[in-house]
């Protein structure tokens, strides 16, 4: 029953009825139409916030009046992520599993931090990500019944940082922070010296990479062996299953060898390859992973589950929860006392926690693991696509291998040539592309893999290609 004492502003359960209705059918006619907006937004600095008055209201204002500032405010300022056209950056995948999962997680408003908070929270994110294990070929230790186990995060950023702290507590040996030291290839996200900083590492070291663009292993045996002379401490080496700039994989077999050798914590970093997963004919990508101390990536990318969802895993769980642990009087009770239930605030830097696992748990019912493999096959055979029409036509070279779903050009006219081409691209209003550059190099990065694209919206990029070069 909805009773609110004097505030009468609050809506009926009839109210809201309707207004769920409408917001649902709003949202269903977006997804319907995304195809015909704009891919990225034409809003000026300043155009929305003009669109806003200063102060916030004094009376409630009818529901009908938000819908309508939807279209009106909202709109103009979106860059539509979800368009089929959308080949930048990294997929953000939502899917309408996904948003009615997030709606219903919302409605129940419920703290997941501790089991006891809400029981089902906890055991639905178990068993989920221990589904994940298995749908990965992630090592079987991982599972939460083995040493390991996984825990959802925000993002790939939170959960590097996680790992990073958690090597600073356990491999440290009492050396100062400033004296501790960070290996990551020079492709690596810029998460991890951002993370760094967070934890306060002296040093994070960019190890030079190969001509594939992934870690050079005698280059990381170097700087060890520089650093240790130098009187510096190796605590951590981070290495990437597909990095953002071109999807290099490096040699995380060898890496973990190193690591053992010298007592570092090995994180990988697969945020965006690691859903490609879930398909046997990728897992040699991740060849030497049972090596690994942890390890992340993002169904929020590409696995059609809405931001944000991040996944950690651990090979133990032990260093990563002593690390985070505080217990306070009023987080106490006698299930985690016990030890028989997990209370994932020991798992990461916050305390609170939504009911993330929920949408994780209705996509992958929703589609299947089959769904899930289909579409990321389609997607790889699309970038192959991409990248055989390419290398057809003279104008063009390849400047990457393009193991998934992103191919990365240049137009050999040169810099110039390339950045122009990526701003008219953009500029055309049916795709979205990156362009980006290593050292002096430009180039056109097309990333495949909006849950919607499909041969004819590849095929209209490759027009375009052709028209504006």
């Amino acid at each position: 029953m909805w009773e609110y004492g004097a505030m009468d502003s609050h809506m009926t359960p009839d109210e809201f009825r309707e207004n769920g209705y409408a917001v649902v059918d709003w949202i269903a006619d977006y997804l319907e139409n995304v195809d015909s907006y704009p891919v990225l937004s034409t809003a000026e600095p300043g155009d929305i916030s003009a669109l806003l008055p200063d102060h916030a209201p004094d009376r409630a204002e009818p529901f009908s009046d938000l819908m309508t500032d939807l279209d009106r405010v909202v709109m103009p300022g979106i860059t539509h992520w979800q368009s089929p056209g959308w080949f930048a950056y990294f997929p953000a995948n939502s899917s309408p599993p996904s948003v009615l999962a997030e709606f219903v997680s919302a409605g129940l408003g419920v703290q997941g931090m501790l089991w006891s908070t809400s029981p089902a929270v906890t055991e639905i994110e178990v068993r989920v990500l221990d589904w994940l294990v298995e749908m990965l070929g992630l090592p079987t230790s991982w599972r939460s019944d083995g040493p390991g186990g996984g825990v959802i995060q925000m993002s790939a950023s939170d959960a590097t940082h996680a790992a990073l702290v958690v090597s600073r507590h356990t491999r440290s040996d009492g050396v100062p922070a400033e004296d501790m030291v960070v290996y990551v290839s020079d492709q690596a996200h810029s998460s991890i010296e951002k993370g760094c900083t967070v934890a306060g590492i002296g040093h994070c070291v960019k190890v030079q990479t190969d001509a594939d663009f992934a870690m050079d292993v005698h280059a990381l045996e170097r700087s060890i062996a520089a650093d240790i002379a130098a009187g510096r401490t190796p605590i951590c080496v981070v290495s990437a299953i597909g990095t953002t700039a071109t999807t290099a994989v490096d040699p995380i077999r060898a890496i973990g060898e190193i690591a053992e050798r010298t007592g570092m914590w090995h994180h990988v970093d697969a945020a965006y390859a690691g859903t490609a997963m879930v398909c046997e004919e990728f897992r040699h990508h991740q060849d030497g992973l049972e090596m690994a101390d942890s390890y992340t990536f993002n169904p929020h990318k590409w696995m059609m589950v809405n931001f944000d969802c991040n996944v950690l895993w651990v090979a133990d769980r032990k260093p990563l929860i002593e690390t985070m642990s505080i217990l306070p009087p009023y987080l106490r009770n006698e299930a985690s006392d016990a030890g028989s239930v997990i209370d994932y605030r020991d798992w990461h830097v916050p305390l609170g926690r939504r009911f993330r696992a929920l949408k994780l748990w209705w996509v992958i019912r929703s589609y299947g693991v089959e769904g899930i493999q289909t579409m990321v096959r389609e997607h790889v055979r699309l970038a192959d696509h991409v990248a055989s029409w390419i290398e057809r036509d003279d104008r063009f070279e390849l400047v990457a291998a393009h193991p998934f779903g992103l191919v990365c050009f240049r137009h050999l006219g040169g810099n110039d040539a390339t950045r122009s081409l990526g701003a008219a691209l953009n500029a055309s209003g049916e795709v979205a592309v990156t362009p980006s550059h290593i050292d002096e190099m430009w180039f056109v990065r097309v990333s495949v893999g909006q849950a919607t694209t499909e041969l004819a919206h590849v095929d209209r990029l490759l027009e375009l290609i052709d028209e504006l070069a």
